[in-house]
């Protein structure tokens, strides 16, 4: 039946597509067209169509309809051809994957390829990087390593966010949203003029769900899957002249919420299907770390951030200084087998039957913990760019990075581990375009980037002592420093066919340095070290706008190769977490983004990408699902790799973890005047996600297909009066999609959110 009802709505919505090109004339005829985009994807202003990169952007409706049901930064997953993002972290630690390539790992010190960029400050620790998004201007997906301009660990590309700025001119909005759940959402900005050449702005957020999941082992009602997140931004603008300005910028979080949900055995073996033992609204918990009962997967965390932006107008060049801090801490815990494990059988269910373990076989309990403490990041960047309308454009510039973290990772078998990192970087970059004549323009670029990181395991007193509870010792590892520098470079053209259109080609290379990961200390496993991986990108694509610019379609087809490309593999034999490099991966497909004013009051968007992704590494095994030589033990899923050993298997030829081959999303708006000063609009917007794999290996319980959601939003505006009135709805039929996984343990599943709708007004002042 799910099947069918997805089928359905993918001919509907083709058909939607299809019959309106029978409008094509009469947009010919009409005023009406398409917004100019701008983007900064190269660090300086331009128009979309003239950046030789595939880059999509988000702003407006359609970000305010995807967030409000109060969801996270995750929820850009998918609403965009070639980007996904998952988590087994809750509301913090988001994984995020451009073009297939990404990182499963889920420990605080993971290293990923997709940077975030917020306000022009790298978020570098997963950490930071789910920092909340409101009062935003626009979010820009730049797809494509991108290690000139913006360093290392941009193999993938990356997600650019803008927030408002302060203006001179006096405005404020504050948005209330109700929902089922307990969903209670208020986001609010004021700013205008302080006085001469100072503004300022203000931005709030609060998002608030009740916890609405039963603990059935414990007899708790509604003890899990709530969360209370506070966040807030401050801005200070000072521009004494033309050749002058400041930015400074303040912002802080707070949440206290529940850790991603596991769920035991909710899938079968055999079977990719949720199975009876999934309940939306029940799970079984007996996670206890410090003795005083379930402890129902509580998290909380807390980061503050400021940052001073000066831009120095010289002659015919411009100065940039950009100097930023962050700081974050806090904790996480999971229940992470799922379930419940007992000593001896008990009526768990209370159906009448004993059982040790529920649902399901569980090999062991599992439940960790894990601390974030003294995060600190400083980042500082100069940059030095030209500032004519000469032919020559040019920008050069240095780049600082410095952080230092420690985790703590309490196990209720193994006891506590503390580790600690450390990472330095400088780079200096230079880029330059040239037009060569009123149709072609070239752009190359180079970047040499130094990277040095360290891993030290213990726990230092003021006395120098080290000091380490239960898995390890600081005399069982030395100190682990490792240290990189690699060239990236670029090489771009653009080519203006006519006003209207335009082809780029794009050679791109870039590194992420290397990684080291020290979570597996904690349960009596060695620290792991992956090496640099390198990758050369090509991609030749057109933008256009077609039909009196009514139409506007970007089209990119890509290629690349990654030498030592970098995974992580997670779970398997235990509760580990081990770096490893493949000899290379490689990566192939294209993106559409497609954007149409069918009528003044119809509008329609589409984007589709096919991903193919490719381990190339003939001699690279890894443990499936609970695979253990030491307990005789091959795996609890149905694997379909060929063994090397009875319990290793081969992953050479497999896709990359976590990368959809396919994408497809779509929205619609229409909007129809009820007065002279308000209309009433109706939007509706869907994402698909095509074949998913979940883990390195492959098997036929951890992948995804067809998984697909929806939402719907139906609004009164009035403009004479600056408000409106919404009704929403996120996840509108309420699908159940399977997202990740643990397979070290059972076959434990972790599942989407549920449907969210409710009613949102949103009132502005000027």
């Amino acid at each position: 039946m799910k099947k069918l009802k997805k089928s359905a709505l993918v001919i509907a919505i083709h058909a939607a597509l299809i019959s309106q090109v029978s409008f094509a004339q009469e947009a010919k005829e009409s005023e009406r067209a398409l917004e100019s985009i701008t983007v900064t994807a190269q660090k300086r202003t331009q128009s979309i169509q003239e950046v030789p990169i595939s880059i999509a952007t988000l702003n407006g409706e359609q970000f305010e309809s995807m967030f409000a049901g109060g969801e996270d930064i995750i929820a850009l997953a998918v609403r965009v051809p070639g980007l996904y993002a998952e988590t087994s972290n809750g509301r913090v630690a988001p994984r995020f994957y451009i073009r297939g390539l990404g990182n499963t790992d889920f420990d605080l010190a993971a290293s990923q390829p997709v940077s975030i960029v917020m306000d022009d400050i790298v978020k570098e620790n997963v950490i930071l990087k789910s920092f909340p998004v409101f009062d935003i201007e626009q979010v820009e997906v730049i797809r494509g390593p991108q290690g000139t301009l913006f360093g290392r660990n941009t193999t993938a590309g990356i997600i650019k966010f803008d927030s408002v700025k302060p203006s001179d001119d006096f405005d404020a909005y504050v948005k209330l949203g109700v929902g089922n759940l307990g969903t209670f959402n208020i986001e609010g900005a004021v700013g205008g003029s302080l006085g001469d050449d100072l503004a300022g702005r203000f931005s709030v957020l609060s998002q608030d769900r009740d916890d609405w999941i039963d603990n059935a082992y414990t007899g708790q009602k509604d003890v899990i899957g709530g969360f209370d997140e506070k966040a807030w931004r401050g801005q200070l603008g000072y521009a004494p002249s033309d050749d002058f300005s400041a930015l400074l910028s303040v912002h802080g979080r707070e949440l206290d919420g529940t850790a991603s949900v596991f769920r035991a055995n909710i899938l079968t073996k055999g079977s990719n299907d949720l199975n009876q033992n999934f309940d939306r609204d029940v799970v079984y918990y007996d996670g206890d770390i410090d003795g005083n009962g379930a402890d129902n997967n509580p998290q909380t965390y807390e980061n503050y951030g400021a940052s001073l932006k000066l831009e120095f107008g010289l002659e015919e060049m411009s100065f940039t200084s950009i100097t930023a801090l962050e700081n974050a801490e806090g904790s996480s815990l999971g229940d992470i087998d799922g379930g419940v494990t007992l000593t001896e059988a008990a009526d768990i269910n209370g159906d009448g039957t004993t059982e040790l373990t529920y649902p399901g076989n569980i090999a062991f309990s599992a439940v960790t913990q894990d601390n974030l403490d003294d995060l600190e990041q400083f980042t500082q960047e100069f940059r030095l760019a030209s500032n004519t309308t000469d032919a020559l454009n040019w920008q050069v510039g240095a780049f600082y990075y410095e952080s230092s973290f420690n985790v703590t990772s309490i196990d209720g078998f193994y006891g506590a581990t503390t580790v600690f990192h450390d990472n330095t970087t400088w780079a200096v970059f230079g880029q330059t375009s040239y037009d060569v004549n009123e149709k072609l323009n070239v752009t190359g670029g180079v970047r040499y980037t130094k990277d040095d990181k360290s891993l030290v395991v213990g726990e230092q007193n003021v006395d120098g002592f080290a000091v380490v509870i239960g898995a390890a010792s600081v005399q069982d590892y030395d100190d682990i420093n490792v240290d990189d520098g690699q060239v990236s470079w670029e090489l771009s053209a653009n080519y203006k066919i006519d006003q209207n259109t335009s082809l780029f080609t794009r050679l791109a290379n870039g590194f992420r340095a290397q990684t080291i990961q020290g979570r597996d200390v904690a349960f009596e496993g060695s620290p792991s070290v992956a090496e640099s991986e390198t990758i050369n990108s090509f991609e030749v694509g057109t933008k256009t706008d077609l039909l009196d610019d009514t139409l506007r379609l970007n089209v990119a087809a890509f290629y690349y190769e990654i030498d030592d490309v970098q995974f992580s593999a997670i779970g398997g034999g235990a509760n580990n977490t081990a770096l490893i490099n493949a000899d290379q991966g490689v990566g192939y497909g294209f993106e559409v983004d497609a954007q149409y004013l069918v009528t003044d009051n119809l509008t329609l968007t589409a984007g589709y990408s096919y991903n193919h992704t490719e381990i190339k590494d003939d001699s690279l095994t890894v443990l499936p699902c609970g695979a253990n030589p030491s307990f005789n033990f091959t795996g609890n899923c149905t694997v379909i790799d060929p063994t090397v050993d009875g319990y290793r298997v081969s992953i050479d030829g497999n896709p990359f973890p976590q990368a959809p081959e396919t994408i497809f999303n779509f929205t619609a708006r229409y909007a129809f005047p009820v007065s002279e000063d308000a209309e009433i609009s109706i939007y509706t917007d869907w994402a698909f996600q095509g074949k998913t794999n979940l883990f390195l290996y492959s098997s036929l319980e951890f992948k995804t297909n067809d998984n697909f959601e929806g939402g719907l939003r139906i609004s009164y505006e009035n403009f004479a009066d600056d408000y409106s009135i919404s009704l929403f709805g996120r996840n509108i039929t309420d699908e159940e999609n399977l997202k990740g996984a643990i397979d070290f343990n059972n076959l434990t599943g972790i599942v989407n959110q549920p449907r969210i709708f409710g009613i949102e007004a949103k009132v502005r002042f000027y």
